[in-house]
């Protein structure tokens, strides 16, 4: 037993081979995502004939709550089973997305597809994270965090580039869609190398204090969602992120084509967005390591809801060029550092759940901001529907600056 604590060290340095290959494996599982993001909604218009925002909502709508749903039983299932089990079940379903989309006869088969790819991104995204922040020092969660984070949005913005040229180039179902079984094959490969965790995981769990007793899953929900502040007021920051970007992913296109601008136009503010997001976070994790989480995700929130505000005054195209940047900064303040600011607080025994639970009401907001931006924009018109959903981080900012304390512990 002895030899078992020296062979497991903590520390990113420590287990650079490990945390390299769960950073290349999280590129992999962000590509499944973004081999939809071009395609689905024409798609659904053109084979399905039906009209792209319905397409594009029932989509956010079923990826969405399965992906929430899920979320919430992958940390527990990682407690119980073991990340690397977890992570490789995950791959597995990954395979039914693009066999289901290749054969789909209806819009129905994409809707259940798309159900399979929540869960998929579940599992396989959970794991990464999880992962990470096992082998990770308590002083480099920042850093793990972000770099995971990173990687899976890099992932996004490459293979929504590359389905689109495919489908340009040859059609818009089957061939995209043989990348994905390729993806899901070399995931599942570099998924079976990779080693467990778990010993990290207990080597963390020893050097903090035990737990009294064993912790139920439906006490940490109740941590998680409302009983501890610090737990609370980051899903609520969570959620509120998400549910901005729900909202986003639906109304953007829409508000800047009657704002004038042309489809390669708006395609580069859309994209502007989730690029900054992207990349920034390689930067803002390892910060929050340094200047603590609270100050990141406090200024975040505010960011994001300021930056809605402004791209609703300007009317230019360098201005909103601008907004959609500023929206990414502050989406990357808040994303990668949520999650480390949890994982500083929940017990490692108990973090994977408290983390799954975390992104079952993060991501919930995809469905959510999709489904309230769609009732008003329909209700009054899509330029309130867009400053009234920023008020949520607005508020999520004063929550987090009142209810949130600093959680880096700075080790000796």
């Amino acid at each position: 037993m002895h030899n078992q604590t020296t062979q497991t060290q903590v520390g990113v340095k420590e287990n650079q081979v490990q945390f390299i290959l769960l950073v290349v494996i999280n590129l992999f599982v962000g590509s499944m995502v973004g081999l939809e993001r071009t395609i689905l909604p024409i798609l659904g218009e053109e084979r399905f004939g039906l009209a792209s925002m319905s397409a594009a909502l029932s989509f956010i709508v079923s990826f969405g709550f399965s992906k929430a749903v899920m979320n919430f039983f992958a940390g527990d299932l990682a407690d119980r089973m073991g990340r690397k089990q977890v992570l490789l079940i995950g791959w597995g379903i990954g395979l039914f997305v693009p066999i289901m989309v290749i054969f789909a006869h209806a819009w129905w088969v994409v809707i259940i597809a798309n159900i399979f790819l929540g869960v998929n991104q579940a599992l396989t995204w959970s794991m990464t994270v999880n992962m990470k922040v096992d082998l990770a020092k308590s002083t480099q969660r920042g850093l793990a965090v972000g770099f995971n984070e990173f990687a899976g949005y890099i992932g996004v913005a490459i293979m929504a580039a590359v389905s689109g040229y495919v489908a340009s180039t040859f059609s818009l179902s089957p061939e995209p869609f043989y990348i994905g079984i390729v993806l899901v094959i070399i995931g599942f490969i570099l998924s079976l190398i990779v080693q467990n965790t778990d010993q990290h995981m207990k080597a963390q769990a020893k050097q903090q204090k035990k737990e009294s007793d064993p912790v139920s899953t439906w006490e940490v929900f109740k941590r998680t969602s409302w009983k501890n502040p610090n737990l609370s007021s980051n899903s609520f920051a969570g959620l509120a992120t998400n549910l901005k970007d729900g909202m986003a992913w639906g109304l953007f296109p829409i508000f800047l084509a009657s704002g004038g601008l042309s489809v390669g136009q708006i395609g580069t503010v859309v994209a502007v967005y989730p690029a900054a997001w992207g990349v920034f976070q390689l930067f803002t994790g390892v910060w929050s390591d340094k200047i603590g989480r609270k100050k990141l995700i406090v200024t975040g929130m505010f960011v994001q809801a300021l930056s809605l505000w402004l791209i609703l005054i300007v009317d230019t195209y360098p201005l909103w060029l601008i907004g959609a940047i500023l929206l990414g900064i502050g989406t990357a303040m808040v994303y990668p550092t949520i999650l480390a600011s949890i994982s500083d607080v929940a017990h490692p025994e108990w973090r994977a759940t408290s983390m799954g639970i975390y992104r079952f009401w993060r991501d919930s907001g995809y469905a959510f901001g999709a489904l309230i931006a769609g009732i008003l924009a329909d209700m009054i018109n899509v330029n309130w529907a867009i400053g009234l959903v920023a008020i949520l981080p607005f508020i999520s900012g004063i929550i987090a600056w009142t209810k949130l304390k600093e959680t880096l512990q700075v080790e000796a």
